[in-house]
């Protein structure tokens, strides 16, 4: 059985093990290996407590998907990021910052459930519309985004991924997506 709650802070390193996992599964092929097999989930749990993401004075939610006691996915939400950035924060339109599942349960409707959560929460801060970002190569999330009815809005950005031996950073394509808080 399925169930979604709020992050606590005692989460940070199984969220951030979904998180990896999520990445190196999703954007393989998107990425390079040598970015996604360098991740380190232990730098990334740091940085959810740094960042304080269970926090619940944090401007962002994120929610727990569980199922058999275990941590299988996440969605973050909140006020959209003007130019990506959490130091800017449009207070009229609402943002998925992220949405993770564990690949061993793609496609099992742990991601169909964090969405109508996220989306809950939306709602609940009044928002009716919310964007999502989305790396263009990544054809699965613009499949599921587009069944969950966003659409591409004409915006797009470059999300830069940084490499080692002082190579200039990979800009990868991102295209928003916008779509109702209520109705697909």
């Amino acid at each position: 059985m399925l169930t979604i709650r709020r992050e606590e802070p005692d989460d940070a390193e199984v969220v951030a093990r979904v998180h990896v996992r999520g990445w190196q599964a999703g954007y393989a092929g998107i990425m390079p290996a040598e970015v996604l097999g360098r991740l380190n989930v232990a730098a990334w749990a740091q940085r959810r407590r740094d960042m304080a993401t269970a926090d619940p004075e944090n401007p962002f939610t994120t929610l727990l998907a569980e199922s058999g006691g275990r941590v299988t996915g996440f969605a973050t939400f909140g006020p959209y990021r003007i130019n990506q950035s959490r130091a800017e924060l449009d207070p009229t339109c609402g943002e998925v910052v992220g949405l993770y599942v564990d690949p061993t349960c793609w496609g099992d409707g742990t991601a169909v459930a964090l969405l109508a959560a996220a989306r809950s929460g939306l709602a609940e801060r009044g928002w009716t519309a919310y964007r999502v970002w989305v790396l263009a190569d990544n054809a699965r999330a613009r499949r599921f985004y587009a069944r969950a009815g966003l659409s591409p809005d004409g915006e797009e950005s470059t999300y830069p991924v940084p490499l080692s031996g002082g190579r200039a950073p990979l800009a990868l394509a991102e295209l928003r997506y916008t779509g109702r808080v209520h109705g697909d």
